[in-house]
């Protein structure tokens, strides 16, 4: 089966950090994010996968050359204007010469979802599109779906201010599409598959959804892109990881780490320098980066080769951006530099 994975967005959240990697090249306990979507799109037989992207795209190519990620064959679609979630589906579509039943995903989600059942749900509905629907404690940032008994979506209400939501069921990010839902995209034009094509299969009666409660999580916020570090570091998502973890902490090759350093629940990346009397806490510490002598990084991520200067503070999901360096007791809360 192929599959249409969506990378093209700014990742306006997660800067810093995303100003020079694209948030599905950031790891998640050492392993790129795209490369755990990918991975467990191939546990349920997608071989083929197109690459829908706009921003930072060679970054891709080249962290890719041989067009395999996560055990599947992919090919680059490279957007030449944003097009919106739909117009990015389309594209990426035409470019895949997508002519039966695929999968769709945001490549920021990650998840254990039994793909094969949503996939078999979908066919035996003879449905045109079939979502999968996770429930959430707070459905206002997300797509909120209403279904009857059978699973029919009778509504699809966009990010429902507080108070007005008809259920606590989210659109997941994980579509199973036919190839008419192509033709419902118009060309070379910006469109949200959200807030346009969905509700026009909803009048049409032609979209399904599967709720389940599987590993969900969207991982394109400082805290959700922690959460999911610490997820794996906790057993909470049992997968597979490099390194040594030993008592909730992952150490990746090549890491030095100062015998009087204390870290707990963190990611301590490859070739990163830990020195003496630090403290890490509930972090993730990317490739080559040093975390100066009794410098204190508390919910944070540290950038590749990023240099954090001796007594230095950071916590409340600092981000700290590739290469940038901090200053010797310099403290920061967040992205906000503090004096």
């Amino acid at each position: 089966m192929q599959a249409v994975v969506l990378v093209g967005g700014l990742g306006t959240r997660l800067r810093p950090l995303t100003e020079t990697i694209p948030k599905q090249l950031l790891p998640v306990a050492g392993v790129p994010m795209i490369e755990r979507v990918l991975g467990q799109l191939a546990l349920h037989g997608v071989d083929r996968a197109v690459l829908s992207m706009g921003y930072l795209p060679d970054a891709f190519v080249a962290a890719y050359p041989g067009g395999r990620i996560g055990g599947v064959s992919v090919s680059f679609a490279i957007e030449p204007v944003a097009l919106g979630t739909a117009g990015a589906i389309r594209f990426a579509g035409h470019a895949g010469s997508i002519d039966e039943t695929f999968l769709a995903v945001n490549g920021d989600v990650l998840t254990d979802l039994d793909v094969t059942a949503l996939i078999d749900a979908h066919r035996s509905r003879g449905a045109e599109g079939t979502i999968h629907l996770t429930p959430v404690d707070d459905p206002t940032r997300y797509g909120v779906v209403v279904t009857d008994a059978t699973g029919l979506v009778t509504s699809f209400v966009e990010k429902p201010e507080p108070g007005t939501s008809p259920s606590n069921n989210i659109n997941a990010g994980t579509y199973v599409l036919e190839p008419s839902f192509l033709g419902r995209v118009p060309d070379a034009a910006m469109v949200s598959v959200e807030r346009e094509i969905f509700p026009r299969m909803v009048h049409d009666r032609s979209l399904y959804a599967i709720v389940d409660s599987s590993y969900w999580i969207d991982a394109g916020t400082p805290q959700a892109y922690l959460r999911a570090n610490k997820d794996i570091l906790d057993a909470t998502r049992t997968v597979s990881h490099p390194g040594s973890l030993i008592d909730r902490t992952l150490v990746l090759e090549g890491a030095s780490v100062a015998a009087s350093a204390t870290i707990s629940c963190s990611v301590i990346g490859r070739n990163a320098r830990v020195g003496d009397g630090a403290s890490i806490v509930g972090s993730v510490v990317l490739e080559g980066a040093t975390i100066g002598d009794r410098a204190s990084v508390t919910d944070a991520v540290i950038g590749p080769d990023a240099v954090i200067g001796a007594d230095a503070t950071l916590l409340d999901d600092c981000l700290i951006g590739a290469s940038e360096r901090v200053p010797e007791r310099e403290r920061r809360s967040g992205t906000a530099r503090a004096a």
